[in-house]
């Protein structure tokens, strides 16, 4: 008889927990469509002022060489972040030959989250695209309106949401505005410590680039970009003595018979593509690599000297990059007769891997995207998507997503064209997404 009422108390008990639980349950779903309901309001009601900020930004020159514009772009930004309680600071770029970054910190609870954007375009001060133009009720064209002025507008527009909502105090954010994403400032080490530095605070990072222009998509990886130069040198003599085992096949054979192994070896890895850009030889050589011009002398009845070619190398992985570089080594290395070369790697923008936490991420995303009627978000194919400042970061971290920011067409020309409508979807998608992190943050610490 006791066993039995044992039993029966037991039941009961467990049939008020779950209750209890189920309860609790049905109450955080209801508060959270409630506060999401919150946030897409408010991002409707600031999309009019989002609109103004961005005109204002666009019309402010910023080509990364006009320092005082990109610096007024970021400051236009730091008044905003100062206004939802941020602390703010900009750090002078003189160490590193550009205008500077822009830093805004808030919070110390919740999921650490990293925002990248950039203040600089490739629209220089004497220009002729310098303004923003409303196209039509769809279109809005300017310099730097999709890259990405456009994304730093969605910055700040999904933090004001969550601001005004009352929930960004469950997450600790770090916003990195950098100053030279179109063209680095050197060195390296200087120009990106800014981000670097916030990048292993944060737990993720979410960047605000257009991507390949696709509301559709995101981007979970970025190939590196890194250059490389190849210099060859040759034994000089008349042109009727090449091919002798005394003479050899001269810089310009060697450094054919080297592009052209690079080729058969690796064209065909995936994901992997290296392009010689500038090309040079003879029997003496002026070649100012950097500024992607050079000059060459040689006569047709001698053999070439000297042979040197720059060109550029993307990678998907840190790991594919450093296989491809061991095998253009060893080709470099197996010279033909009285021949000899060397090839040199610049330090460049590291790739950003496809990791399992960057799809996780992008499920987030796309789960927003989906509750919000805005239909699938699926990764983008990492070929249509080039180098970023986020790929200074995805290796410090747990979890990177990019391609938040502004879509359109025509990026880095004169035909530069934004989505009106995508301006306030990708402010929710963005906001939700932050808000979400926060409560499964906070489901894993209970």
């Amino acid at each position: 008889m006791k066993l039995k009422n044992y039993l029966l108390a037991f039941c009961f008990t467990s049939v008020i927990t779950i209750a209890h639980a189920d309860s609790r349950l049905q109450q955080a779903i209801t508060e959270q469509a409630i506060t999401e309901q919150s946030i897409k309001a408010e991002v409707t009601k600031g999309l009019i002022q989002s609109l103004i900020e961005l005109e204002q930004v666009v019309n402010i020159n910023s080509g990364t060489m006009n320092f005082a514009g990109v610096k007024q772009v970021g400051l236009v930004f730091k008044k905003q972040f100062e206004q939802l309680g941020f602390e703010t600071q900009w750090l002078d770029g003189s160490e590193f030959n550009r205008a500077g970054h822009l830093v805004a910190k808030y919070g110390d609870s919740g999921p650490k989250i990293l925002m990248i954007g950039h203040l600089d375009t490739v629209f220089a001060k004497n220009d002729a695209f310098q303004s923003f133009q409303r196209i039509n009720d769809q279109q809005i064209a300017g310099p730097g309106i999709t890259d990405m002025k456009g994304g730093d507008v969605i910055i700040v527009a999904a933090l004001r949401a969550l601001k005004l909502a009352g929930v960004l105090d469950n997450v600790s954010i770090q916003v990195v505005m950098t100053g030279d994403e179109e063209s680095s400032g050197r060195p390296l080490a200087k120009s990106k410590k800014a981000l670097i530095d916030a990048a292993k605070w944060a737990d993720i990072a979410l960047g605000f680039e257009d991507g390949d222009g696709d509301i559709g998509t995101a981007v979970v990886a970025r190939r590196g970009s890194v250059g490389w130069t190849l210099e060859v040198t040759g034994k000089p003599a008349h042109s009727s003595q090449i091919f002798r085992e005394d003479v050899g096949f001269g810089a310009v054979f060697e450094i054919a018979r080297i592009l052209n192994s690079y080729r058969e070896e690796l064209a065909s890895v995936e994901n992997l593509t290296f392009n010689p850009g500038l090309l040079l030889g003879g029997t003496r050589l002026d070649a100012q690599v950097k500024d992607g011009k050079g000059y060459a002398f040689g006569k047709s009845n001698v053999i070439a000297k000297t042979a040197k070619v720059s060109g550029g190398i993307r990678a998907i992985s840190p790991q594919q990059l450093n296989d491809a570089k061991k095998v253009m080594q060893k080709i470099t290395a197996d010279n033909l007769a009285h021949t000899s070369a060397k090839l040199s790697f610049d330090q460049g923008y590291p790739p950003m891997a496809p990791t399992k936490e960057n799809y996780q991420l992008l499920a987030l995303y796309n789960k927003a995207s989906q509750d919000l009627d805005y239909g699938e978000v699926v990764a983008v194919d990492p070929r249509r998507a080039g180098a970023a400042d986020i790929s200074f970061a995805a290796t410090h971290l747990k979890m990177s997503l990019d391609g938040l920011g502004l879509m359109g067409s025509g990026g880095h020309t004169k035909d530069e064209v934004a989505d009106i409508s995508s301006l306030e979807k990708n402010i929710n998608k963005a906001a939700l997404l932050i808000y979400r992190l926060s409560l499964q943050h906070e489901r894993s610490q209970q």
